[in-house]
């Protein structure tokens, strides 16, 4: 007798010996198998601030050991190092705090079609603290409401508007129109369909730009110290001026390090926040 062929025989045709079957899989090995990526992306998730922790506890302990001279040992006193790190991180705080509050409403009522033609004209203006050199601006800033915190503040919102301003636009100008015809369609106010379908759309872009800005809040910061806005720009600036390498490159390590933190923390805000299925 010949054997059966077609779709018949393919399906009847015996698995190979050593084919893994699934009814051979104990409950406990199923579940590994499961949770597995998981479990292998959750290190690898927590790989990237060990690292960063590693690094700059080891650069602070070389520090502590180095042999230092009297200007090195005060510009790198445990407690001084910790009020310049504080410093930066409320400068880069205050600034992204106002850029949001600033650049995502105007991003959004620019988005809308009443209030496009004042998009070229608003971006203009954003482009100012892009193009214009931010040690520049500073001084300028200084000049004319003198030294301090908050006149750093207003350079660095200057200077980080344009990134959140821009992917606010972005996002909710590619949201697909059928949608926004659909959710008018059932009855959705103009109000409730931005609300519930375009910005929930736009939110992983919105979330991308938030994430630049606040990268550019931590270098940019470092301007600071040239108009005694405080932060880590004070280590940089001690270490050219008095030429102590050990003072400039713990400064320079220290940014370096809070912006690869600041970035971790932003990526993992982006997938928390982020619509589920997007």
């Amino acid at each position: 007798m010949s054997e059966p062929s077609g779709p018949t025989a393919t399906a009847a045709r015996p698995a190979p010996p050593d084919a893994p079957r699934a009814a051979e899989l104990a409950p406990g090995d199923a579940a590994s198998a499961l949770h597995a990526p998981t479990a292998g992306r959750s290190w690898r998730a927590l790989l990237e601030p060990l690292l960063i922790l590693l690094v700059g506890a080891g650069w602070l302990l070389y520090v502590a050991n180095a042999d230092l001279d009297s200007i090195e040992s005060r510009s790198l006193a445990p407690g001084y190092v910790a009020q310049k790190t504080w410093e930066h991180i409320e400068l880069t705080a205050v600034a992204t705090l106002l850029v949001l509050v600033i650049a995502v409403p105007a991003g959004v009522l620019l988005s809308r079609r009443w209030a496009r033609p004042a998009t070229p004209v608003v971006l203009a203006v954003a482009n100012i603290g892009q193009s214009a050199p931010s040690i520049g601006m500073v001084v300028l800033l200084a000049v004319l409401w003198g030294v301090g915190f908050w006149t750093a503040i207003v350079a660095l919102v200057a200077y980080g508007v344009l990134p959140a301003l821009r992917n606010t636009m972005v996002g909710l100008q590619q949201v697909d129109p059928t949608l926004v015809d659909a959710g008018r369609g059932i009855g959705m106010s103009s109000a409730a369909v931005l609300g519930r379908v375009e910005l929930p759309l736009a939110v992983p872009v919105i979330l991308a730009g938030i994430r630049t800005t606040l990268i550019l809040m931590v270098g940019t910061a470092a301007i600071a110290s040239f108009i005694s806005g405080g932060g880590l720009g004070d280590l940089v600036t001690t270490g050219v001026t008095t030429q102590r390498t050990p003072v400039l490159l713990t400064g320079c390590v220290l940014m370096a390090l809070l912006a690869l933190l600041i970035d971790w923390l932003g990526g993992i805000a982006t997938r928390f926040l982020s619509p589920k299925g997007l």
